[in-house]
């Protein structure tokens, strides 16, 4: 009997998911909230350039961090290559609707895209140096993508008070949200968790939204929401709350998501 002692190269397995789309599963939410809301506020064409303008720069952003991890420690992997190609994908779509939106949409509804800018960039930095993960990334994250609705609004003439106050609405949604699911989840671990920062930015986020909508660039419903949101922190930061798996704390928050752009579009329609 012969016995082949040849070796045997080992195929290093490249996860397509991993490389061509977010990890982070809430990132879709910061950026489908504000985008979808702005699309039901405003469905035109020049929303749709935008849209797809975002889109593309939020889907680069994954391959993009794959990429540069590996080029900062100077390997070139499969997963390298892989992540190169999907980078000329998304760069390509993100091309498309830049191409669009400077074609259609007047110059100045872009300011909020240059507002955010240091932050987009502070977003790549991290996601080279592998730090993406950590609390301050994840909060100026929100606050760059949630800009889109903001830049829609403008586009379509909407009053810049008015389209501000959009994004502040969202950024009010998400950077309580984000703390508190940080701290829900350190909680359902058993590890220590921060009670007084996540009820004080849900504080503040409820007071924003009510001054916002005392001034008639909020909606009531949006208030609502924000309570709701209030009561939700408090009860799931308690020992009173049903212990829940991060895959189902992630659903609610999606749940609470839609129910935040729902009520800015409904308010907006409906002027309540």
């Amino acid at each position: 009997m012969s016995v082949n002692l040849s070796p045997i190269k080992a195929k290093r397995e490249v996860r397509l998911k991993a490389v061509a789309l977010p990890i982070e599963h809430g990132s879709w939410g910061f950026l489908f909230e504000p985008l979808l809301g702005g699309l039901l506020i405003a469905p035109t064409f020049n929303s749709v350039w935008i849209a797809i303008m975002v889109i593309g720069a939020f889907l680069t952003r994954q391959p993009l961090k794959v990429y540069l991890t590996d080029w900062r420690a100077g390997r070139k992997l499969p997963q390298t290559e892989l992540a190169l190609k999907f980078i000329f994908i998304y760069g390509a779509i993100f091309l498309v609707g830049i191409s669009g939106s400077l074609f259609f949409v007047k110059p100045n509804s872009f300011l909020p895209f240059l507002l955010i800018a240091p932050l987009a960039i502070y977003q790549i930095y991290c996601d080279a140096s592998q730090q993406s993960r950590q609390l301050l990334p994840e909060l100026t994250g929100a606050v760059a993508i949630s800009s889109s609705i903001a830049v829609i609004a403008l586009s379509n003439e909407l009053d810049p008070a008015l389209a501000y106050s959009f994004w502040a609405i969202f950024v009010a949604r998400l950077i309580p949200s984000i703390l508190y699911v940080r701290n829900r989840l350190k909680l359902e671990k058993g590890k220590e968790f921060f009670l007084i920062p996540v009820l004080a930015s849900h504080f503040i986020a409820v007071g924003a939204i009510g001054m916002l909508a005392g001034n008639g660039l909020g909606s009531k419903l949006t208030l609502a929401v924000s309570v709701i949101l209030l009561a939700r922190a408090f009860w799931g930061l308690s020992p009173f709350r049903k212990k829940s798996k991060a895959v189902k704390i992630g659903i609610w928050e999606v749940i609470y998501g839609t129910l935040t752009m729902l009520s800015v579009v409904i308010g907006y329609y409906l002027k309540i």
